[in-house]
This record gives C-alpha cells, sequence and structure tokens, in this order.
C-alpha cells in the first residue's frame, strides 16, 4: 500500500509541474514565417494537417474518457483536463494555422462524436474490476500516441530545418515537441504503478483488447489509416517500422509481455503500422 501512495504522490507531483513549467503555449513566442510556402506545403502540409487534427481532437478524447471511466483517479481528470487538454488544443490551433498560412484548408475535426463501442465499455466499467482493465488501456494507448508523436515531431523539425524553414522548426514544432514527453512519463507512471494491482485475468483481458484495438494515433477508419502511413512515408519512417514500433511500444511490451514471432514488440503493433503505409500505397497507385 505504500508503494500505491508513493506512486499516487509522485504522479499529482508530476501533474502540478506539468502544469506549472508547460502552460499552453503563448502564441507571441510563435514565428509563422514560411521561406517557401509552395515547397513546404508540397513536403509536408499533408503532415501538419494530420498533425493539427490529431491535437484538435483532444475535445473528443475527453468526452471520450469522460464516458468510458465514470470514476477517474483525481490525479487522471486533473491530467486531461486540466494540464493536457489546454496543451493539446493550443498545439492544434499552432499547426492548423501554419498549415493554413501555406495556404491549405484548416484540419477538418470530429470533436464531438463517441463510439457505441466506447459507450458500452463506459457502462461496463461501472465494475471496479473493469475500471482498472479501462484505465489501462487509457494509459496504454496515451504512452503510444505521445511517444509517437515526440518521434514524429523530431523528424518533422529536422525535416524543416533541412529545408531552411527555421522560424516554423524552432518555433513551432520544437515548442510543441517540448511538451510531451512529460505526457509520456504520465502514462508510463501510471501504467507501471497500476500493472502492479491487475490481477492476472485483468492482464489476459488488457492483452486482448490491444490486440483487437491497437490503430496508430488519429486513424479511425481506412483512409485515415492510409493518412498515416502517408505522414510515415514522408517523415521516413517506413523505411524502418520495426525499430519505430519497438519505440512506440516499449512500455507495453515491457509490462504485457506480449511480444510474439521473434519482435521486441507485440506483432500487431508492426502489423498496424505496415498496413498503414501498405493502405497509403493502395491509394497513391489508384
Amino acid at each position: 500500500m505504500s508503494g500505491l501512495r508513493s506512486t499516487e504522490q509522485r504522479l499529482i507531483e508530476h501533474v502540478d509541474r506539468l502544469g506549472a513549467e508547460h502552460p499552453p503555449i503563448d502564441l507571441a513566442t510563435v514565428d509563422f514565417t514560411v521561406r517557401d510556402p509552395a515547397a513546404t506545403n508540397a513536403r509536408f502540409g499533408h503532415v501538419l494537417d494530420y498533425m493539427a487534427r490529431v491535437e484538435l481532437e483532444v475535445d473528443r478524447n475527453v468526452l471520450e474518457l469522460t464516458t468510458m471511466l465514470p470514476d477517474p483517479p483525481e490525479v487522471d481528470r486533473h491530467f486531461y483536463a486540466d494540464v493536457w487538454h489546454p496543451q493539446e488544443v493550443r498545439h492544434g490551433q499552432i499547426l492548423d494555422e501554419l498549415q493554413v498560412r501555406l495556404g491549405r484548408p484548416a484540419a477538418d475535426t470530429d470533436l464531438d462524436t463517441v463510439s457505441a463501442k466506447l459507450h458500452v465499455l463506459g457502462a461496463l466499467a461501472h465494475l471496479a474490476p473493469v475500471q482498472d482493465v479501462v484505465r489501462m488501456l487509457y494509459y496504454l494507448t496515451g504512452q503510444a500516441t505521445e511517444r509517437s508523436a515526440v518521434l514524429a515531431y523530431n523528424l518533422l523539425h529536422d525535416g524543416l530545418l533541412e529545408s531552411g524553414e527555421r522560424a516554423a522548426a524552432e518555433t513551432v514544432v520544437a515548442q510543441i515537441r517540448r511538451q510531451e514527453p512529460g505526457h509520456h512519463a504520465f502514462y508510463a507512471m501510471s501504467a507501471r504503478g497500476l500493472a502492479e494491482q491487475l490481477s492476472p485475468w485483468q492482464h489476459w483481458l488488457v492483452r486482448r483488447l490491444r490486440a483487437v484495438s491497437f490503430a496508430p494515433v488519429g486513424a479511425n477508419d481506412d483512409e485515415q489509416r492510409a493518412d498515416f502511413g502517408e505522414v510515415m512515408t514522408t517523415l521516413g519512417i517506413d523505411r524502418d517500422l520495426e525499430r519505430f514500433a519497438t519505440q512506440v511500444a516499449r512500455v507495453e511490451s515491457e509490462l504485457l509481455g506480449a511480444t510474439t514471432e521473434g519482435l521486441p514488440v507485440p506483432a500487431y503493433v508492426v502489423r498496424a503500422f505496415r498496413e498503414a503505409v501498405e493502405l497509403a500505397q493502395a491509394r497513391a497507385a489508384r
């Protein structure tokens, strides 16, 4: 029990520190200057659009969380409502403004659709053991999402610098990516703490549900999966999918022990990313 209290206290301190040290990015610190809008749009426009949409759709993500988790720990609610949400919305606003200045339309977002499956999950989560399973799914999804974001922002930052777009690289992407590791740390710490409390059947159920539900961040249908595949191709991630998947799912692999087929990461993670690239290739060939 003392270990549980210690984890809870560390999470509280971590979230409070995130809120204090990383408020939403001040728009006055962002320089939207682009030296070559046409070239930047051609190379990175669709990447900015995907990232902007995902960041802005945290409005829907919060609705999903309140549906899935009827009685979350207070530190979780404080994190997603008071710290994570305002930071991510600002990220989306900045990325969306940048793509609009490149001559693109604003991101097409879905801010309020909560699927029937999540409503069912939320109804079942009124049972405490089920809610613990749902919480673990939330933490694992969150850590994979944030790790994916950090890796993608690193590559986008480097690509913009290579293109001579220093203002966008340093005042847009670098400022955004600076806030993502703290989110990942929250999810990883939460997942490790909860994993110690789960029974064998709960661990089994989490593994099964992750295997059938894992998807790249922001990819809710085949078109969006193809969009994500295009992002991976543009950023060069498709050239070493297994390495990317291993980095994204490191915490998941550690806690679930779901590695198969000689891979250091669950096969369903690699498969999801590979299918996204294949969908992008098939769409491009049409």
